[in-house]
């Protein structure tokens, strides 16, 4: 399959889940900046898209990009796909795009040896710890979270600690 060809799945009338393109990458930065989300260099989306588009998903409606996944699975950790950042437009949050968006992402044949979610979320990020555990709950599994990376780390005073959100076993 050429690696620019998405693979769709339509959710309804309006709305579809597809891998990313190089194309949906400024489109992502654009939604990020538009939100309070942490915002990384446009390169970031357009190198995820290019290079980790099996393991990222897009959400479209009318052909914009209204909501993201980024993901991957890190090489240590070949059964773990880590959620590096997910994004919903303003006019689809409370839709359950977020968790359609994980669930249509670990369908996916890239994800067959996935046993765990893991993503680090912020204390005060309330959105993505009732996200993450309410994955665990639709999977019957676990949400364990645990320390991993001290506000000490980051630059400045303005960014929180990071926990690790890990969710799994996942049965196949």
């Amino acid at each position: 399959m050429n690696r620019n060809t998405a693979t769709i799945t339509r959710i309804d009338e309006t709305l579809t889940f597809q891998k990313p393109t190089v194309e949906d990458g400024s489109a992502m930065w654009e939604l990020v900046d538009n939100s309070s989300l942490d915002q990384n260099s446009p390169y970031k989306y357009i190198m995820m898209c290019e290079f980790f588009a099996e393991t990222c998903i897009v959400a479209k409606e009318d052909e914009k990009v209204v909501g993201f996944v980024t993901a991957f699975i890190p090489p240590e950790k070949s059964d773990v796909l880590f959620i590096w950042q997910i994004g919903t437009d303003e006019s689809q949050r409370g839709k359950g795009i977020a968790s359609r968006l994980l669930n249509e992402l670990l369908k996916r044949e890239s994800c067959n040896d996935v046993q765990y979610v893991e993503a680090t979320v912020t204390p005060t990020n309330k959105a993505s710890q009732k996200l993450f555990k309410r994955l665990a709950r639709d999977h019957d599994t676990e949400c364990n979270v645990s320390e991993c990376f001290s506000e000490d780390l980051f630059p400045g005073d303005e960014h929180e600690e990071e926990l690790t959100y890990r969710i799994g076993p996942f049965s196949k």
